[in-house]
């Protein structure tokens, strides 16, 4: 690990002060479960640490008339143990409680959630975000058994490791990301990107900005999380679905499906979507359903098998979020 300088900063302002224009100048520290392995695989080594944990504007779970807010330093334990978010997003709670380290639900906040880097092997051990050597990706011919089936042309092939991401785009939430110039609002599904080449990011924050809570629209739906995974352990999912559905009566007026662990973002399943409006949810329908979800699938030559886990992944979810209340 290499040298640097710790600030432990109370307010909004004073940690915006410290940050810089380029990801070397400044890491932001909040529950710590990514960040200091990072640092500890050289795969980081910011000037300064700014521990954000005290800065009580950044925490809390607030009910408001139209939106829910989630502080960005809230933990998966505080999530999970909300009675508002219980009621209203079991989607996030499903997500949240996958995480099966009560040591990381106790630490890992919503943001650091979010913001998490790749956990693609080749990348931490080394070889660069898109898993590169001499400027050829080792990947599509070599061990992808864990790597993505949509969006897989290249050059980026890792899956995105948010377990809270397809929850939240799914129900439709925003985040909010401060800077010294103010402050700019996007939906989570456009915190998101793509890279096309190693010196890029994954996610569309800046050095310089902060985020400081997610807003959740309170619309009635009926949502799910289904998570498969290869072990009960400490382990992420190999796939999983989150749903959002609006119903008319019995019947779906709109969905919002979303699959994680299968893309280098969080994957819009809009296919799905689009069969499921008008319908009821049923066995045949859920399972129609996570049919339509894998529809241009392209596997690596080690990971076909996700593509029937995605469809097992989509109906389960649909069929836990129709018995919701």
């Amino acid at each position: 690990m290499e040298k640097f300088s710790y600030a432990n900063p109370t307010s909004d302002k004073d940690a915006l002060s410290l940050l810089g224009s380029s990801w070397s100048d400044a890491a932001i520290l909040a529950g710590g479960t990514d960040l200091i392995s990072m640092m500890k695989e050289s795969l980081a080594a910011p000037k300064t640490v700014v521990n954000i944990k005290n800065i009580k504007s950044l925490g809390g779970i607030g009910v408001g008339t139209h939106t829910v807010r989630i502080g960005a330093t809230v933990t998966f334990d505080e999530l999970a143990e909300n009675p508002e978010i219980r009621k209203a997003f079991p989607s996030l709670v499903e997500a949240a409680l996958g995480v099966s380290s009560p040591q990381i639900r106790n630490m890992g906040t919503v943001a650091g959630d979010l913001l998490q880097r790749p956990r693609c092997w080749y990348f931490r051990r080394g070889y660069g975000l898109l898993g590169q050597q001499n400027g050829k990706s080792l990947i599509p011919d070599g061990e992808n058994r864990y790597h993505a089936i949509f969006d897989n042309a290249g050059p980026a092939y890792f899956v995105n490791p948010s377990s809270l991401a397809p929850a939240l785009i799914a129900l439709g939430a925003r985040v909010k990301l401060l800077s010294a110039s103010g402050m700019r609002e996007v939906a989570v599904d456009k915190l998101f990107v793509t890279p096309k080449t190693a010196d890029a990011r994954e996610t569309t924050i800046q050095p310089n900005e902060l985020l400081t809570e997610i807003t959740i629209p309170t619309d009635a739906t009926k949502n799910a999380t289904y998570e498969v995974r290869e072990k009960a352990a400490l382990d992420w999912p190999l796939v999983a679905a989150s749903v959002s559905l609006k119903m008319s009566g019995n019947k779906v007026a709109s969905a919002r499906v979303m699959l994680s662990h299968v893309a280098p973002t969080p994957y819009s399943a809009s296919s799905a979507d689009q069969f499921l409006a008008g319908q009821t949810i049923n066995e045949t329908t859920a399972e129609e359903a996570g049919k339509r979800a894998v529809a241009g699938a392209a596997p690596l030559s080690q990971n076909g098998y996700k593509v029937q886990l995605a469809k097992v992944a989509v109906k389960r979810a649909l069929l836990a979020a129709a018995k919701h209340a």
